[in-house]
């Protein structure tokens, strides 16, 4: 690296290391959480409900809690996440639209609004000859969230209202990113395996197929399975909204506080779903995965695998990392309601797949980090959501490369849900932040320095 940028790398470093006692004296709370690990209140929303515990009022005068840990429920305007899944796997119908317009209205539509909410989605689907240009420009860089989030901020050079914060205005470029954003991921990512040298495969979606089912078909060129489709279906509306509080909502809706158009504040969501942190962790479930298969010879033997999960924490396997990755969550504690979810997704579909020995190792794995973490922790770490659904991704034919993003595709809901709900409340974000108490320094020429 070059000599004065290795210094001021270094120097960074440096200043900008803040003790732990003075975080601790100052009461500052890193990362908006309280030091019981709940996070700070930042809002209110109607959206999503995550809960993962109960707090127990012990000292009414100092304001003091206990943390009482529970089974994990999600609620979407309401609505149990659980009891909608059940209902759509019962039922045998697909439901990402009708959630998307639960999350953007705050009601559940009747036969007639979600057959013209679907209408408009299928509409808008199609991309217009600017935006394929976007697509096909040479690039330097294959990562597939990188294409995505600049797909998005470059729609705001194609629309003429695109700095409009009218609800209508609003509402309309939520939809338009919502219903376009499959046929970007899908096509980008073909588009990226022609200029690797494979065959050109850009299709166009078709009209009476769903968001999920046009998905698949779009990626592959084959019309899905009715049940993979489903479960893919159902996926996607487990991922579509997780409250206001995880990083990537956060983010859109702070960026949306400033005044900031629709298409840059979504992009904001995008680039922060990007961090291993956050929405790039099932990528990193399926490559630890993999690394594993490749190093435990005896896929049932607990020994064997207690063995490798103990070296992943040691940094003598995996990625170096230290980290097992799919375990604990900044909310949930006892369980994830989604990983149950997809848990029992894997499990049928590992079945017809001829992949069930995978699963079987899967859920060995997650037995035994479970029992491994929760001792290390001193608490219960269960498996989160990103554990099973690289998984379920890659036995529905979907590449490792774009299962970030196809956690973006559904996730636009949620962050158009919070958009809109954001410049109605009307409000910038601007938490504080404070010094550690540095004395103000005596400023010198440059001679003298």
């Amino acid at each position: 690296m070059n000599t004065i940028l290795k210094k001021i790398s270094t120097l960074a470093q440096e200043y900008d290391f803040i003790p732990p006692e003075v975080i601790k004296e100052k009461n500052v709370k890193l990362g908006l959480r309280n030091p019981d690990g709940t996070g700070v209140v930042a809002g209110i929303t109607t959206k999503g409900s995550v809960i993962g515990y109960h707090k127990l009022l012990r000292d009414a005068e100092n304001d003091i809690y206990d943390i009482e840990q529970c089974d994990g429920k999600l609620y979407y305007c309401g609505y149990n996440v659980s009891t909608i899944a059940e209902n759509l796997e019962k039922t045998k119908h697909f439901g990402f639209e009708e959630i998307a317009y639960l999350l953007l209205t705050g009601t559940l539509p009747t036969r007639e609004e979600l057959d013209l909410f679907s209408e408009e989605l299928s509409r808008r689907r199609m991309l217009s000859r600017e935006e394929r240009r976007i697509l096909m420009e040479d690039v330097k860089n294959d990562n597939q969230m990188y294409g995505l989030h600049s797909f998005i901020s470059h729609m705001s050079r194609l629309d003429d209202r695109a700095d409009s914060t009218d609800i209508e205005d609003v509402t309309r470029q939520c939809i338009n990113i919502i219903a376009k954003v499959p046929s970007v991921v899908a096509n980008n990512y073909n588009m990226t395996k022609f200029r690797n040298g494979g065959d050109l495969v850009v299709l166009r979606s078709k009209p009476e197929l769903g968001m999920a089912e046009n998905f698949l078909y779009m990626l592959t060129g084959d019309i899905p399975d009715p049940f993979e489709a489903m479960l893919f279906d159902i996926a996607l509306i487990l991922h579509a909204e997780h409250g206001g509080g995880n990083n990537s909502t956060f983010t859109v809706r702070v960026v949306s506080s400033s005044g900031a158009n629709t298409y840059m504040s979504i992009a904001a969501g995008v680039a922060s779903l990007s961090g291993h942190l956050h929405g790039g962790a099932n990528e990193s479930v399926d490559l630890m995965m993999e690394d594993m298969k490749s190093h435990v010879s005896d896929w049932g033997n607990d020994a064997e695998i207690s063995g490798y999960l103990k070296k992943i924490l040691e940094n003598k396997a995996g990625d170096g990392s230290g980290k097992i990755y799919g375990f604990g969550h900044a909310v949930y504690t006892l369980s994830d309601p989604r990983a149950i979810i997809l848990k029992r997704f894997c499990r049928e579909l590992a079945r017809r797949k001829e992949r069930f020995d995978e699963f079987l190792l899967f859920e060995k794995v997650e037995e035994l980090a479970t029992g491994i973490l929760s001792e290390r922790k001193e608490k219960v770490i269960s498996a989160n959501v990103d554990y099973y659904s690289g998984f379920l991704y890659s036995m529905l034919g979907i590449p490792r490369e774009i299962f970030t993003p196809v956690f973006a595709m559904a996730r636009t809901a949620g962050w158009s849900a919070h958009r809109l709900e954001q410049i109605v409340q009307n409000k910038i974000i601007r938490p504080a932040y404070i010094t550690p108490g540095l004395e103000e320094l005596q400023y010198t020429g440059i001679d003298e320095r």
